[in-house]
């Protein structure tokens, strides 16, 4: 880190994420933006994600009174790229054809044609995330990817799951994002945790936290999965807190059904949407922003290690506000101080 930099000045408007001067070269945490959103059905925006996270974090007071000074060991944001901003802009205006027509009919090759592009663009869009987080691991680094919406996560999850076979998913959604080839797209938001238990044999088990909106298939899915796939569902959550069980009480019951090696997964509609009215499928009840805080402390807490992560969904206020960046930021700050501080079990 350069000698001159004081974390307790004002970050430059032109500074790195949280203010930081680090190179992905020095950071021992590199973050990667993806700002990809095609298959996005309800409301858009998470495309601009990384963006508002960026301007916002410059605004985060670096010291943390509870993970320390997560700055320190160095983390850097790597510039997006042209190339999946293209693959965005082209899978979103073919899969508004699908979507629009309510999703693929076998009497119109014309949308299964422009599914079959969508399919393809998010494969590349996987493979390019994939490369991008195992080049970094292998470095020695900690990764992290900010989305874009939650189908951005298989590439990294997959990276991760190569080099800590084993892992354990910590996912906060609202969704349980289970479904099968939704509307036609494999590699749907709405898709990812189903992509990951099906296609990723590294990934040992799956636990959900917040969960309020699914499908009935989606529910067979957890059933048929013999316990691989834990949900913690947010009406069960806060019925036991009413009948007078603390928070970090159910935090560490769902956190000892996880292996070793962590990855987390969050999509920040997981939260009240009071914290994130723009993200694209707000969903009422979530977590607070000190419940998910105290999610975090409690995989550190057990002594397992948070070895990556991804935040996804946020998607900043069409009108020019800062506060779904602003949380995003925040939690992304705890995120990483966090991990670094499971790192030291």
């Amino acid at each position: 880190m350069a000698t001159h930099f004081d974390p307790g000045a004002a970050a430059p408007a032109d500074s790195g994420i949280f203010g930081l001067p680090h190179s992905p070269e020095e950071a021992h945490v590199v973050l990667m933006p993806v700002p990809f959103e095609a298959t996005t059905s309800y409301g858009g925006g998470t495309s601009e994600g990384p963006a508002a996270v960026l301007q916002a974090s410059r605004q985060v007071d670096l010291f943390d009174v509870e993970t320390g000074r997560p700055y320190e060991r160095g983390i850097a944001l790597l510039p997006e790229s042209e190339e999946l901003r293209a693959w965005n802009t082209r899978a979103k205006a073919r899969a508004q054809l699908v979507i629009e027509a309510g999703g693929v009919d076998p009497s119109q090759p014309e949308l299964q044609a422009a599914a079959d592009e969508v399919n393809q663009l998010c494969e590349k869009m996987n493979g390019a995330v994939y490369r991008t987080t195992k080049h970094w691991l292998e470095q020695g680094k900690r990764v992290g990817a900010v989305g874009g919406d939650h189908s951005i996560s298989y590439g990294i999850i997959q990276a991760h799951a190569e080099k800590y076979p084993g892992l354990g998913v910590l996912h906060l959604d609202a969704h349980a994002d289970l479904r099968n080839a939704y509307e036609g797209f494999t590699w749907s938001h709405a898709s990812i945790m189903y992509n990951v238990v099906k296609r990723i044999p590294g990934v040992k088990s799956l636990v959900q936290v917040a969960v309020r909106d699914m499908s009935e298939e989606e529910n067979q899915v957890i059933v048929d999965s013999q316990g691989r796939i834990r949900s913690f569902f947010d009406a069960t959550l806060q019925q036991r807190r009413f009948d007078g069980v603390p928070w970090n009480r159910q935090v560490d019951e769902l956190i000892s059904l996880l292996p070793e090696h962590v990855y987390l997964s969050f999509d920040i509609d997981g939260l009240d949407p009071v914290l994130c009215p723009h993200t694209g499928t707000p969903v009422p009840g979530g977590l607070s922003f000190p419940e998910a805080n105290a999610l975090l402390a409690g995989v550190a807490r057990s002594g397992r290690t948070i070895v990556g992560f991804d935040l996804t969904e946020v998607a900043p206020d069409p009108e020019g506000g800062e506060w779904d960046g602003n949380v995003g930021a925040r939690l992304l700050y705890k995120m990483i101080g966090w991990m670094l501080k499971s790192q030291r079990a």
